[in-house]
C-alpha cells in the first residue's frame, strides 16, 4: 500500500510522492471535498490542482464523483495509477466516496498495491478510522448542501490514526487555522481515546508497504 498524506498539497516533500509513483504520468484529481461550494469556487479549485500537478510532471484528469456510481466506480479509476484528493470539507468528501462506490475501489486497489493515493487536508483526514473531531474544523452542516443523508462518522480505515492537518508551530503558525480549530480537533480525539497524529503544513505522512513515516 502506498499513501502520501499531507496537510497542504505536497508539503515540503514533493519528491516523496515522486518516489512512490516513479515517473509521473496520469493522475486522477478528486475534488469532491469542494462539491458543496459554489460552482465557480469549485471550478477554480480544480484548476489550481491541475496547475500544481502539471508543474510537477503529472498528466491530471478529473474524476468527478458526482457522475460516478457503484456500477461505474471500477471503470472510473481503471486506467489511473494514482489519485490526488484535494482538501475541502471532509464530510462531503466521505459521503461522495461512499455514494459513488469509489471508497470500495480505493480499498481494493490500495491493498493490491496497484494504485498510489495522495491526498491533503480533507483528502488525508478521510483515510483514518473515524472522523472524530473533524467537526471542529469542517462544518458538518455543509453536507446538507448536497444530500439529506446522515453525516458520516467513519473514515476509510486505511491508517490507524486520525490525521490532524494544519498543525501550527512556534515559528510557523498555520494560516489555515486562525481560530484554533485543529487544536480542538486534537482535543476531541484525546477525549474520545482515538489515536491521532498532527501534521504541519510542511509535513507529510508516507506509507510504503507496512512502513509509516512522517517527514
Amino acid at each position: 500500500m502506498r499513501l502520501f498524506l499531507a496537510s497542504y498539497r505536497f508539503g515540503a516533500h514533493r519528491y516523496r510522492l515522486l518516489d512512490l509513483v516513479g515517473t509521473p504520468g496520469r493522475i486522477g484529481v478528486i475534488a469532491a471535498a469542494a462539491d458543496a461550494w459554489p460552482a465557480t469556487a469549485r471550478e477554480s479549485a480544480v484548476t489550481s490542482e491541475f496547475a500544481i500537478l502539471t508543474a510537477a510532471g503529472f498528466d491530471p484528469v478529473e474524476v468527478d464523483l458526482r457522475s460516478v456510481t457503484p456500477a461505474t466506480a471500477d471503470a472510473a479509476l481503471r486506467t489511473l495509477p494514482a489519485v490526488w484528493v484535494r482538501g475541502g470539507n471532509t464530510f462531503v468528501l466521505r459521503h461522495r466516496l461512499a455514494a459513488s462506490g469509489v471508497d470500495r475501489v480505493l480499498r481494493e486497489r490500495l491493498r493490491r498495491d496497484d494504485l498510489v493515493y495522495a491526498g491533503y487536508s480533507a483528502g488525508a483526514c478521510v483515510m483514518g478510522p473515524s472522523l472524530t473531531g473533524v467537526d471542529a474544523a469542517d462544518p458538518p452542516a455543509e453536507l446538507a448542501e448536497i444530500t439529506d443523508d446522515p453525516v458520516p462518522r467513519d473514515g476509510l480505515g486505511l491508517i490507524d490514526d486520525v490525521l490532524v492537518p494544519h498543525w501550527p508551530t512556534a515559528t510557523a503558525p498555520s494560516e489555515l487555522d486562525p481560530d484554533g480549530a485543529v487544536r480542538a480537533m486534537a482535543a476531541a480525539c484525546r477525549a474520545a481515546g482515538v489515536p491521532y497524529r498532527t501534521l504541519t503544513d510542511d509535513q507529510v505522512f508516507v506509507r510504503t508497504d507496512a512502513d509509516d513515516r512522517v517527514y
